[in-house]
Parts: structure tokens; sequence; C-alpha cells
């Protein structure tokens, strides 16, 4: 498939730094790698405020004209979202296709989304978007369906009215309530089981694909792209003790996500919230990983998950920056996905992070409580279990979830 051109284009205002400002144009140009384009040249400009209809000053747009002429792009990408006037001037002047970063992130979502949900909350995230945007936009929607910032429902030829838009979100807004209610008993049944729960939480292309699928043996789809994964996968892990927890891979974070995103994420994100244990992972040879934790941390407290413990995993160890330090925030482990080593490592971590969030049990157990015992081992971490000839007990000790409903009958074997 062959790459389209883009020229990208950005702002700086007085209070983004350099480094940030640097960080946020190169982010912007692997979002276009992803969505199969390719950056022809960027341009960009400081300025103490947006310019209010056109977004970058008027000699900026002059150049911008120029380099239109000279590198022919498909399409010209802001590095902010532009209001509906903006994007009306900037089209009318440049005669190209023109589209924001919130755009281009709706964009890659719509190729990315594989499940019924995932397909829902896109649709549902560029229906809230064009809404406000649709007045004199017909002649652009009427040729959606081709290229960067073009797919999703765009090809449903969305010009037909506002009054259709708003009965899609609505319907859609009703599928997805269905969607998260279903989900919702789901996690009842699991919490009922008492099963402990994991979530891994990062930045995009952290590498949290690659870690779930290291401990979990599954093949969840791992990539070198921003937003690989869409759809929460949950796989059993199973722990050095034999025990055996839920994993729980969600989509990756990004600092300045649309706000229509935020929103329609929220449910997929909603996993994290029942997690007993929160994973962080992070990109310890991105320059801007500090930018990246700071952007979880600022997500995890708009899902209110700030109340469950939380560990850090610092990724790809082997090619980890000079400049690097660990953040003192939490307790964190250094590894390397692809190290078999590390990732046993990482397993024994996890489980350390689990007994602390778990209660301790020491109780002797008759030799015919069989079932009892074969609880115990699937469905606590067993330390220690050592059989005692002359009074005819097993000798357990160990760590169960608090809210197991074994926990009452442990309490009658108690030493």
């Amino acid at each position: 498939m062959q790459k389209e051109r883009v020229i990208i284009v950005g702002c700086q205002l007085p209070h983004v730094d350099d480094e940030r400002f640097s960080y946020s144009m190169e982010e912007l140009s692997s979002l276009v790698h992803t969505a199969n384009g390719e950056v022809v040249i960027s341009l960009t400009q400081r300025r103490d405020t947006i310019h209010p209809a056109t977004y970058i000053g008027k000699g900026k747009v002059e150049e911008l004209v120029r380099l239109i002429e000279q590198f022919e792009p498909d399409v010209v990408i802001f590095n902010d979202e532009l209001s509906p006037s903006q994007n009306r001037n900037l089209t009318k002047v440049l005669n190209v296709r023109v589209i924001d970063r919130t755009q281009l992130i709706l964009d890659i979502f719509a190729s990315r989304a594989r499940s019924k949900e995932g397909k829902l909350q896109v649709e549902l995230a560029q229906l809230q978007y064009i809404l406000p945007r649709l007045s004199g936009q017909g002649v652009e929607l009427s040729r959606l369906g081709g290229g960067i910032g073009t797919r999703g429902p765009g090809e449903t030829k969305l010009e037909t009215d506002r009054r259709h838009i708003r009965r899609r979100i609505d319907e859609i807004k009703a599928q997805l309530k269905a969607v998260v209610e279903h989900r919702g008993r789901y996690r009842e049944r699991r919490k009922k089981n008492a099963v402990f729960q994991i979530a891994l939480v990062g930045y995009t292309n952290a590498g949290k694909s690659t870690i779930f699928n290291r401990l979990t043996n599954a093949d969840a789809l791992e990539e070198n792209l921003l937003f690989a994964t869409l759809d929460p996968l949950t796989r059993k892990l199973v722990l050095p003790s034999g025990y055996t927890a839920l994993l729980t891979d969600t989509v990756g974070f990004i600092q300045d996500l649309p706000t229509t995103l935020v929103a329609a994420f929220r449910s997929t994100l909603e996993e994290v919230k029942e997690a007993d244990l929160i994973l962080h992972i992070v990109d310890s040879s991105n320059p801007d990983y500090i930018q990246h934790e700071q952007t979880v941390y600022r997500l995890l407290e708009e899902l209110e998950a700030t109340t469950i413990p939380i560990a850090t995993v610092y990724n790809k160890r082997d090619i980890t920056l000079p400049s690097f330090v660990p953040s003192p925030k939490t307790d964190y482990i250094l590894v390397s996905a692809f190290s078999e080593q590390d990732v046993q490592k990482l397993r024994r971590f996890i489980e350390s992070h689990m007994i602390e969030a778990m209660e301790r049990y020491d109780v002797a157990i008759p030799a015919f409580e069989g079932k009892l015992l074969a609880q115990l081992k699937a469905e606590t971490i067993v330390q220690h279990i050592y059989y005692n000839e002359q009074s005819g007990m097993y000798e357990c000790s160990g760590y169960i979830l608090s809210e197991h409903p074994l926990l009452a009958q442990l309490k009658t074997y108690q030493k």
C-alpha cells in the first residue's frame, strides 16, 4: 500500500519548552507513520497565542502554500485540535486535505479497532468530533473514504444531516451501555470467584503487549507502532508459586488525548479500576519517558484509580538511555521483555506485590480435607506445606485475597 505524503505543522506557545515541543512533533510524526503516511517536511512556528483564523500566522501560511507547491503532499496535519473555522479557512487557502492531531488519532483507532465495542467507541468519538464541524463541510465530507483522516464512519455520507448523526450517537451510546453492563457482570463474576486481577497500563508503544504475551504466552498484537492494542485482552498468568492471576492489557495512553476519545475509551479502561494491582509499563529507552509517566498518572487520576497499589516496570533495559533515572514514586523493576530471565524475575516481582495486597494465613488442615487442600494450592499463594505425621495434619502457610470465600473456612483451622 502506497504511503501518503504528509506535511506536519506545529505551533510552539510560550508555556511549552523546546524539548517538550520537539518530542510532541516527533510523536506526531510517529502517529503519521502508524497511519501509513510519511512526513516529507515539518513546519513550526513560535507564537504567543494560536492565530484564531488560521492557527499559524499569515507569513507562515504563505510559506506553507509554497511548501505544498514544492512537495505536493496528500494531506497537511496540524499538531493541535483545529477549530471548525480554522480547518475551513486553511482548507480554502491551502487547497489540500487538512486534518488535525485529533483526527489523526481517531483515524488510527478506526483502522485498528477489532472488536465490536472498539469499533463503536471509535465511531462515537468520530461522530462527536464531526458534529460541531458539519457546517460548510459538505464538499469535504462527500468525498470521504480514502486516505488518512477519512476512515471510519466517513464513508456513510455523514453530510445527510445533523439529526441523523445525533440519532446514531444515541444508538451507539445505548449499544455501548449494554456492552459495559455485560462486562460489568463478567467482572462481578470474577470478583465473586475472588481472582487476583492485574492491569497493565502505560504510554502507547511502551511494550505492554510484548510483556503481556511473554507473561501469559498469548499472541496479542505486537508492533512497533502507536496504539497497537485497542481492545482490552484478559488472560491467565501463572506465577512461580503456581497461583493463577488474571492479567489485562489495555489501550496505550498518550498526551493530549482528544477529549472525545478519553470519554469514549473510559469503558475500555474501566478494567483498570477493578484491578487489585496496576503494573505501569514505561519505555526506559524513550527520551521523553518522564513526560510519559506523568501523562499516565494524570489519566489514572481522571479514571479515579489512584487508590489501587501500583508498581512500575521499566521496559527495554537493553537500550536504556544513559541519562535514565527511575522515578522514586513507586517500587520498580528494570527488564527487557525479550530476556527469559527478566520475565521470570518480573513474575517474582509481581508475586511479591500481590502478597503485599493479600492476607497471611497459618493453618493446620486434617488429611481428610483433600478438597480444601486442592483449593488452597489453586486459589491462594501457598508458601509452605508440610505433613506432620504425629498430628496427621497438613501445616500450611501462605497468602489469600481478603475477600476470598475460603477465608472463613481457613479461620476454623488456624494454628
